[in-house]
């Protein structure tokens, strides 16, 4: 029987930074027409394997063999030309180029004297932009497209070399669920022409449904590799972080204060309509729903982001008007947003200058803003909040997900808020730092903060949530207490079924 030879094998990976052994000896291999799983904490050392597969940074010690040849990596472009292609979850699109120019971008088809070819140019990405069924074509504007269509460009990049292997990193992060079962369709299409895939992701349900096998590192080690179909989410979170975790239902164990905060019939255009609930002090209310049920806008609307047309809110029995988020933040609302990197936080300022941003005007000391009052609420925070960072002058885009992700709520409970909106808390972060966040959430509901949370993730709303309200198509279709929730029945709900009757 002849033996398979893999499409791509890293052998020993050793890489060190100063002070920090990133890889210590990490393998890997990945067979023709197989999706193999590559899972880890933040920081277990993902990211900068495949920055050495990719040629961005050389290995210390080890080998990379593609097709059993050995290689030596030195730039994304001669990996792209050995048939190494890869979905990177930030996106490097150009905004004002069109859908073929990005796709093409630095192999544009030419003609004589240099001339693109443009009908080509067009021709191909069409035929391209067909295999993902997207709604758009090669001449459209980049920008124009919302982020899960320039996502499907992305993707779109990796089908223009007839590639050998093709990693994804976390590419379902901006895709609604439909879009979501395009791209396995197409990485079963690539499957089917024996092409390799490493699939990166901390969704465990997309782990289990779509790959072969899965590789665990920790801490920069390799930790095993497991046949997809012979293990469970058990087995691989014990392998990523050494514990099994606690996913069982919430049940509260502390009392609940007054209302905090009280919506009546508000309405935000065709966005959402007629929403009305309670949330008290001590609780957290969750907010679960298909892409578009109108959750988010809620928040936004909350938060001073859009203007409703109709209804009220009440805080503490007070009715308030908001329209911006400088007076959300004045009666007590604060918003961890969705989209942590790009509206939660600035990348390049450090931990401190982060956390202190909507409130330097209060911490003046004459014409300058006092460092020793920021770094006090930094240090009190880090301790808090248990943030993993050398100290406040680390650069807050070279912290793993989860420790951003506290950064951002550290920045809005030390505004002292009286609602503490959280939407998608858990987005992008790996299995452990999803605990810990968890956690944090119900800890602070037991001192008395009232919490909304929005979560595409059943479990998740399942798990940390006192009530549950379910929406679908702008509307609340139902309101679960924990105790009456089922999956089944929620399920229903987000699906437009009102108790038995579809809305």
């Amino acid at each position: 029987m002849t033996e398979i030879t893999p499409v791509l094998r890293l052998d020993g990976i050793v890489k060190t930074f100063p002070g920090v052994r990133a890889l210590d000896g990490v393998s890997l291999s990945v067979m023709p027409g197989e999706v193999h799983a590559l899972m880890g904490e933040n920081g277990a050392g993902k990211s900068t394997l495949m920055k050495v597969l990719g040629g961005i940074h050389a290995p210390d010690a080890g080998r990379i063999f593609i097709a059993e040849e050995p290689v030596i990596m030195t730039s994304p472009q001669q990996a792209k030309a050995k048939g190494v292609v890869f979905i990177h979850q930030e996106l490097s699109l150009a905004d004002e180029l069109s859908v073929a120019e990005n796709i093409f971008l630095g192999e544009l088809p030419l003609k004589s004297f240099g001339r693109v070819d443009w009908k080509t140019l067009y021709d191909t990405t069409d035929a391209i932009l067909e295999t993902l069924n997207v709604g758009f074509d090669a001449r459209t504007r980049v920008g124009d497209l919302s982020i899960a269509n320039q996502q499907m460009v992305e993707i779109g990049r990796a089908l223009t070399v007839n590639p050998r292997a093709v990693i994804f990193d976390e590419p379902t992060a901006s895709l609604t669920d439909a879009e979501k079962v395009v791209l396995f369709k197409v990485i079963a299409d690539l499957q089917a022409r024996g092409v390799g895939i490493i699939y990166i992701s901390h969704r465990m349900e997309e782990i289990f449904k779509i790959t072969d096998r899965i590789t665990v590192l920790r801490d920069g080690q390799y930790r095993g590799t497991l046949i997809t179909a012979e293990t469970d989410e058990d087995e691989v979170t014990q392998l990523m972080i050494g514990r099994s975790l606690d996913l069982s239902r919430n049940a509260s164990h502390h009392q609940m204060g007054d209302v905090a905060l009280e919506v009546r019939d508000l309405t935000c255009g065709t966005l959402f309509q007629d929403v009305s609930f309670s949330l008290r002090k001590g609780e957290v209310l969750g907010f679960y729903g298909l892409v578009g049920a109108g959750r988010t806008e809620i928040a936004e609307t909350l938060f001073g982001l859009r203007t409703p047309s109709a209804g009220q809110i009440l805080l503490e029995g007070q009715a308030v008007r908001i329209t911006s988020p400088i007076e959300a933040i004045r009666h007590g609302i604060s918003l961890v947003p969705e989209d942590r990197k790009n509206q939660g936080l600035v990348l390049g300022m450090n931990c401190r200058d982060n956390m202190t941003l909507p409130q330097v005007d209060g911490l003046r000391a004459g014409p300058f803003v006092s460092s020793g009052a920021e770094v006090e609420i930094f240090d009190h925070y880090k301790e808090k909040l248990d943030i993993r960072t050398p100290g406040w002058r680390q650069i807050v885009g070279n912290l793993s997900g989860g420790n951003q992700q506290k950064i951002v709520i550290g920045k809005w409970l030390s505004m002292r808020p009286k609602v503490l909106i959280v939407d998608e808390p858990t987005r992008g972060i790996d299995v452990g730092s999803k605990s810990e966040i968890h956690n944090l959430i119900r800890d602070l509901a037991a001192q008395g903060y009232a919490v909304i949370v929005i979560s595409s993730e059943m479990p998740e709303v399942l798990h940390v949530s006192d009530r549950i309200i379910a929406m679908f198509a702008g509307r609340v279709m139902r309101e679960f207490t924990s105790e009456e929730v089922t999956e089944d029945n929620l399920i229903q709900a987000i699906s437009g079924i009102k108790e038995g009757r579809v809305a």
